[in-house]
């Protein structure tokens, strides 16, 4: 499995998904976020025991707190990054009894050294975990942009050794009271927008009535070749309230700014084969004698992103050629051979001050075998 920094997930699907395979105690998607009871019992928002955090940035949003009601020691919610081996784990956890904020690295459930603050809902609204191969940061931040480090600490060496052994753990518990519940969201994204998904196509003519900012992901296909089959989906995207008589077209000619810049970016996940040649094609299917003459591609793997300070892991751009309403993605070998790690990838597309982000995922490495 891959780095926790390509678990992406803003529950507006209105469901847990696969990632989320060990959730427990009840916790299901209300209202586009993952709710987690906080009673006497136990409840998680849980993935496998598959993820990697060496290497990695994972944040998350936590919009509403257990309050203490009743509860006498602890009223709590957690966000862990637990290893292999049980009570070892790094994240934060929140306590409504005493109002407080533990960046903690624990063994056996506890870590006398834990960094406290005094928890403030606002300062502390979104939380992230960071580890670059050397230290292991804690940071808080108010807007998910704008971060605070409150704990950096040489990488535990589990962390290392635990590789695809991790597990991602939003959890709460209360000792007794009132039960409550805690809600968490926007897991390593800061999009929050509503999907509304039908059978609208990129046209000429595609009309799109919203009282808000809406997402139409169409019937517009990425074809790949050398066999490979990809199904992602181009998204037009709204970012103001259209009104019953506003009309998205797709006529390059009626506008200085092509019909490609509304574009929202369609997801797509590269599986690299460490060592063997990857040959990609992406082409624009609905829109007739489209060509992406006059535009440039570029394109990286990081091993997060760049806001993030994600380490570079491989650029794209010496490798993508463009051909008519097609962009190949053809990497060599020897390139490949270069790749260890999984990340994540956009592909862009510019044009003048015009930048369209096209695509975006994961970058998933499966190591070579055969030398």
């Amino acid at each position: 499995m891959p780095s926790l920094s390509t678990l992406v997930d803003n529950f507006n699907s209105g469901t847990l998904g696969p990632e989320w395979g060990n959730s427990y105690g009840g916790t299901a998607v209300v209202g586009g976020r993952a709710r987690v009871p906080c009673t006497t019992g136990y409840a998680g928002c849980q993935t496998a025991y598959a993820w990697t955090l060496s290497g990695a940035t994972l944040f998350v949003q936590v919009p509403t707190a257990p309050a203490a009601a009743g509860a006498t020691v602890e009223a709590y919610f957690a966000v862990t990054v637990q290893g292999a081996t049980a009570g070892t784990r790094v994240g934060f956890s929140m306590n409504a009894v005493n109002g407080t904020l533990r960046c903690v690295s624990e063994t056996d459930y506890w870590d006398d050294n834990a960094v406290e603050l005094t928890y403030d809902p606002v300062a502390h609204l979104w939380m992230r975990l960071r580890e670059d191969g050397t230290n292991l940061y804690w940071d808080t931040s108010p807007n998910g942009t704008t971060w605070t480090n409150r704990r950096t600490l040489a990488t535990p060496a589990w962390i290392a050794a635990d590789a695809e052994a991790c597990a991602l753990d939003m959890s709460a518990h209360r000792d007794a009271g009132t039960a409550n519940f805690v809600e968490f969201d926007m897991v390593n994204t800061l999009s929050n927008g509503a999907v509304l998904t039908g059978s609208a196509t990129l046209s000429g003519q595609t009309t799109l009535t919203a009282a808000a900012e809406a997402s139409v992901h169409g019937a517009a296909v990425l074809s790949a070749d050398s066999s490979l089959t990809a199904t992602p989906r181009m998204s037009v995207r709204a970012t103001a309230a259209l009104s019953g008589t506003a009309t998205l077209t797709a006529d390059a000619a009626d506008s200085e700014i092509p019909e490609v810049a509304g574009l929202a970016a369609g997801i797509f996940d590269l599986r690299i084969e460490q060592g063997a040649t990857y040959v990609q094609n992406f082409t624009v299917k609905d829109v007739d004698d489209f060509s992406w003459a006059g535009w440039s591609a570029r394109s990286q793997i990081r091993s997060a992103p760049a806001s993030e300070n994600g380490e570079l892991l491989l650029d794209l751009g010496d490798y993508l050629t463009i051909i008519g309403d097609t962009i190949r993605l053809a990497i060599p070998a020897a390139v490949t051979e270069t790749l260890t790690r999984n990340g994540v990838w956009d592909l862009e597309m510019v044009n003048g001050g015009t930048v369209v982000r096209l695509l975006q995922g994961r970058a998933v490495v499966s190591l070579e075998v055969t030398r």
